[in-house]
């Protein structure tokens, strides 16, 4: 199900948003790789139900939109790992669905808050770490909207074009430390958080949650969403030595998305 490499083994790794949905499953896939995973998530049950599933998993709680509380997760970083070597920065939120004029500004920074400068706080604290890393890497999470326009979407879209530009510039400053820096950019991802997605879409536009479903579905070439076992594996990929080379890149796992709706 998962890629699996040596060169993962013993690896440091800090999984943001990483007890439920892709986050889990790319914790789950580092794990089988024989990393140590510290994860983080404002989902207490999520992450005990993580640590039933993975007992070698630990976890702590954190919201990484505030300052304090990235603080204190590398604390724990510190005190757990010992170190870092990868940091995988997942977490983000769907934002709201509307027209921009139906927009409230506290539901745009938020979507802002969580998206793109959580990943700031937690890569500015990260970095110093990285440093003192193997073969160190930053995987920052996108999306299909972080590089095609997302009409009902301009928060999501306006938030995670922003996290390609922070990728390109963070693996310009940090490549010459040998810290490589990618970002990856699932299409629509099956699960609960792309349904919600979808019924809000729906109902924002007066259609049948089965109608836009399919819009959903026929978006890519390949006619399908894709599964967060798919992006797991190019994350792990992407953080192994066989991706030495690959930095600064926008990797995408959308079955060749051209347009969102």
């Amino acid at each position: 199900m998962f890629l699996k490499d040596p060169s993962l083994a013993g690896k440091r790794v800090l999984v943001t948003a990483g007890a439920n949905g892709i986050g889990l499953a790319i914790t789950h896939g580092f794990l089988e790789s024989g990393a140590r995973v510290l994860v983080c998530d404002v989902d207490e049950q999520a992450l005990a139900s993580a640590r039933t599933q993975f007992p070698q998993l630990m976890t702590t709680v954190a919201d990484v939109a505030d300052e304090r509380s990235v603080a204190a997760l590398f604390d724990t970083v510190d005190a757990q790992l010992g170190g870092l070597d990868i940091l995988v920065n997942n977490a983000g939120i769907a934002g709201p669905t509307g027209t921009v004029e139906n927009l409230r500004l506290e539901d745009w920074n938020r979507t802002l808050a969580v998206n793109i400068t959580g990943q700031f706080l937690c890569a500015r604290l990260a970095v110093p770490r990285l440093r003192l890393g193997t073969n160190a890497s930053m995987i920052n999470l996108s999306s299909a909207a972080g590089h095609l326009g997302f009409p009902g979407r301009s928060a999501y879209a306006a938030s995670k074009w922003a996290v390609v530009g922070f990728t390109k510039s963070l693996a310009i400053e940090l490549g010459p430390e040998g810290i490589r820096v990618n970002a990856i950019l699932p299409g629509a991802v099956d699960g609960p958080r792309i349904r919600a997605v979808i019924a809000a879409k729906a109902e924002s536009l007066g259609r049948p949650v089965a109608d836009v479903a399919r819009d959903y579905e026929s978006q890519s070439a390949m006619g399908t969403l894709v599964t967060v076992a798919d992006i797991a594996n190019m994350v792990l990929f992407a953080c192994t030595d066989c991706a030495r080379h690959i930095t600064g890149q926008e990797l995408v796992v959308d079955g060749h998305t051209q347009k969102l709706s």
